[in-house]
């Protein structure tokens, strides 16, 4: 037998914040950390069509660097930050381990930190 999904209801003045969104916060910094370690980051913000693809993980328009930092980076503090849902599930490994099956040493950091957002979603609250 199936559950229902059901939200909960937010109440004026009251808070939801999941209580995983502090290791979630300190993952994306180390997510940060690493792209920045390894020369893929960009100073630079891909232009507006790029960032609009509706392909996964932007395939057709962005590295998968660019899409960590330019996407997911800025989709996750904004989720943190104005208290919204986390999202059910999350496949970010699966597509560092195809992007960087080149070059595992190089990604592993980063593959390690990406590892554990998984883990960090995936979990029940």
């Amino acid at each position: 037998m199936r559950q229902a999904l059901h939200w909960p209801v937010k109440k004026q003045g009251e808070s939801l914040m999941d209580d995983r969104f502090p290791a979630i916060a300190e993952q994306l910094l180390l997510i940060e950390r690493e792209l920045r370690q390894q020369g893929w980051w960009d100073e630079a913000s891909p232009n507006a069509e790029a960032l609009s693809s509706v392909e996964p993980f932007s395939v057709d328009t962005l590295d998968f660097h660019q899409w960590l930092q330019w996407i997911f980076l800025v989709r996750m503090k904004q989720i943190l930050e104005q208290d919204l849902p986390l999202p059910n599930a999350s496949g970010i490994l699966e597509m560092a381990e195809m992007v960087y099956a080149e070059q595992p040493q190089k990604s592993l950091g980063l593959r390690t930190a990406l590892k554990k957002f998984d883990q960090l979603i995936t979990d029940a609250r």
